[in-house]
């Protein structure tokens, strides 16, 4: 800090870079260690993972297929879960603690913004190798697939080409001329009716027209009663019966399509509600995880922080 005579002697005051540094004897630092928080991010996964890993082994040591001992599936399962979160919160806690001693600040305040600077960086490495595994997961089986049925197309591929060497061997051009006619004869006979009655047309000319009938009841969603007349007249025709009998029959092919639609609606709409209801559950547990973690860390960074007397140096942690 400078002053400068004006006219009128009244001193008017001016600051410079001068002005923003510590008082004579004290020394400005910052506040926050980055040192620390790595050295506290580091201890935190690593005391994790060691944790996961001694419960796996414990989990290994408890199956017991000899003797028909082991747990079921309900309780590895709950007891894994339990594990890993307490294996979690250990780890965060030790690193909290670590990168807030680490941080030689005897600020309370500065010491838990250094826990949770430890947890936030933690949990964004973690996030960040958890989807680098599943990644690679992903690769490692997509290529087992691929390699699985590329050789089944080769083994295919083979397959059709012997297949077909026989194929050639036991057939000619006369007899696969004379197998293409017969097949365009016998579309040509189900598309082309002699008469419009059904019981003058044969099996594969009712077959046809009922397809029809049908793919308009479908396109549609419902039929004239001409279409309705002509299909229990053809029904009736092809299956020998009389047409109150196809009637009927029709009727109930209806009912049971309508119950399967009805059916297949209920089971998507409530695989879309058990969908949703397990996205909302995962993401409150992860949200409930992660808010425990941040108070553990606070915790064990407000335990971690230095001790330091009023008046003996504080003033160099500012």
């Amino acid at each position: 800090m400078s002053t400068a005579a004006h006219p009128g002697n009244h001193p008017t005051t001016s600051y410079d870079d001068a002005a923003l540094r510590a008082p004579a004897g004290l020394v400005r630092h910052s506040r926050i260690s980055w040192g620390a928080i790595l050295a506290g991010t580091a201890i935190a996964v690593v005391v994790g993972a060691a944790l996961n890993i001694l419960g796996v082994a414990i989990g290994a040591n408890l199956v017991d297929a000899a003797a028909r001992d082991t747990p079921d599936a309900t309780t590895l399962g709950v007891g894994g879960g339990v594990w890993m979160v307490v294996s979690h919160l250990v780890g965060l806690a030790l690193g909290a603690y670590a990168a807030a001693r680490l941080s030689g600040t005897g600020d309370r305040t500065d010491g838990l913004l250094h826990g949770l600077a430890m947890w936030a960086t933690a949990t964004i490495l973690a996030g960040m190798l958890l989807g680098s595994l599943a990644g690679s997961a992903l690769s490692t089986a997509g290529s087992a697939v691929s390699g699985v049925f590329g050789s089944a197309a080769s083994g295919i591929g083979s397959l059709a080409s012997a297949a077909g060497g026989e194929v050639s061997d036991r057939t000619s051009n006369d007899s696969l001329q004379s197998t293409a006619q017969a097949a365009a004869d016998r579309v040509q006979n189900a598309l082309v009716a002699p008469s419009g009655d059904p019981a003058q047309m044969n099996s594969d000319q009712r077959r046809a027209e009922i397809g029809q009938i049908a793919a308009r009841r479908i396109s549609d969603g419902e039929l004239s009663q001409g279409d309705n007349d002509r299909l229990t007249a053809l029904i009736a025709a092809e299956a020998g019966i009389s047409q109150d009998e196809a009637r009927g029959r029709i009727q109930q092919v209806e009912q049971e399509t309508q119950q399967r639609l009805q059916q297949a609606e209920e089971q998507a709409r409530q695989a879309a509600d058990s969908a949703a209801t397990a996205a909302a559950a995962a993401a409150y547990w992860t949200f409930a995880l992660l808010l425990l973690g941040a108070i553990v860390s606070a915790m064990a960074a407000r335990l971690g922080t230095r001790a330091v007397p009023a008046g003996a140096g504080a003033a160099r942690f500012r």
